[in-house]
């Protein structure tokens, strides 16, 4: 009989570092690929990206959860919406492992539902840390919940282990947005150019920027701050992906096509790119800007800048290529002179990439299809060996 694995998706960055380990599941003779997608894959205002998934793989169950609020009250209300539609779909599905990736409240929900219904549960890309946002809070409960453990480097395969997990059970395969890029075949510049119906100028940035979830309204300073320091370039082109489905991320998309609306000669925004167009843009940008996880994980691949700014990904493991800033208008400005000087430009061809060499979903893989499920569900603290009577 073979083993039903059961993957679930929420948002359009997730499923692009998903894609390639599904597609090993689905083409492996003793595994069976269960799909669940829910969050921002459903909602209309963040592109339908559904429709996209199911051209390529069949979706088992569809979870829909968001209300029409980026509240907190509006997302904890869709975070137990969510947790009741899944105990319903592992009841129906009944899988054998549970796959998940990252930190994200909807997948928060996932988990919670399926430790109740004793599915054991795999993780991708825990102790990773993001001390601006409380995807850090949620991405190490999961780990709690969760009984094995996919770690993109040594580090963070420590620091799983440091929460109590067995050694046995954690496995760095490196990050899954390398897989991608060395996989897909990205397009040429003139293919990506008809692709988004945009000429790329003499400069070229790519900016996403998500608001900082642990802050109180900060979003729409922060992000005009950045908008002030782009306006400063010269002959330079901006491509925006919008922000996620956080707390007052409409704020920052609504800033976005106000934005472009004003100045559709050097900028165009998109709600998804996919991770195809996403990447290709990435080999004839100048620089990454904002604070996605992707300017730290995927951006280093290609020997581009990336100007983090402020604290939403403060902690993460870091390639040179990566310039911290603070939110400020001057500081951005500061970042992106970094960005363009000759010194900077020369060290970016020795950049190496932290975070492996693209061959997660194989090793993977080999894991979910050898693991001895009996009795996993039953986990014992793992002590490290400190003498706590000494601190």
């Amino acid at each position: 009989m073979k083993r039903k694995i059961c993957v679930v998706t929420g948002t359009r960055a997730e499923y692009g570092l998903l894609y390639w380990l599904m597609k090993e599941i689905q083409k492996d003779d003793d595994l069976e690929l269960q799909l669940i997608v829910t969050g921002m894959h459903l909602s209309p205002e963040f592109g339908l990206t559904y429709k996209t998934i199911q051209k390529e793989f069949k979706i088992d169950k569809k979870i829909e959860m968001l209300l029409s609020s980026d509240t907190s009250v509006g997302i904890n209300k869709s975070m137990g919406l969510a947790q009741i539609s899944f105990a319903d779909a592992y009841d129906k599905l009944k899988p054998d492992i549970l796959v998940v990736l990252g930190d994200r409240y909807e997948i928060f929900s996932a988990v919670s539902s399926a430790m109740i219904a004793r599915i054991p549960i795999a993780h991708l890309h825990g102790g990773e840390t993001t001390e601006g946002a409380f995807d850090e809070s949620i991405r190490h409960s999961i780990t709690k919940m969760s009984h094995l453990h996919f770690t993109a480097t040594d580090e963070y395969k420590n620091r799983v282990i440091h929460l109590g997990e067995h050694p046995s059970r954690v496995f760095n395969v490196g990050g899954m947005g390398i897989e991608n890029i060395k996989r897909l075949k990205l397009l040429s510049k003139k293919e990506f150019e008809k692709s988004i119906n945009f000429k790329l100028n003499k400069k070229n940035i790519l900016v996403t920027f998500h608001p900082v979830t642990l802050e109180t309204k900060t979003a729409s300073k922060q992000f005009q701050n950045l908008l002030k320091a782009i306006d400063t370039l010269k002959d330079t082109n901006i491509i925006f992906t919008k922000a996620n489905s956080d707390t007052d991320g409409r704020v920052i998309n609504q800033m976005i096509d106000d934005y472009v609306a004003k100045n559709q000669d050097k900028s165009i925004s998109f709600t998804s790119m996919g991770q195809l167009r996403y990447l290709s843009a990435l080999q004839f940008m100048d620089a990454v800007v904002g604070n996605s996880s992707s300017g730290l994980a995927e951006a280093p691949s290609f020997k581009i800048a990336t100007i983090n700014i402020g604290d939403r990904q403060k902690g993460r493991i870091k390639a040179k290529s990566v310039i911290d800033t603070k939110t400020s208008k001057k500081e951005i400005i500061k970042a992106f002179d970094k960005v363009y000087s000759d010194e900077f430009q020369t060290s970016l061809k020795k950049v190496k990439n932290p975070y492996g060499d693209g061959c997660a979903s194989k090793e993977i893989i080999t894991v979910l299809k050898n693991v001895d499920l009996k009795d996993i569900l039953k986990k014992s603290f793992y002590d490290i060996g400190i003498d706590y009577e000494k601190l």
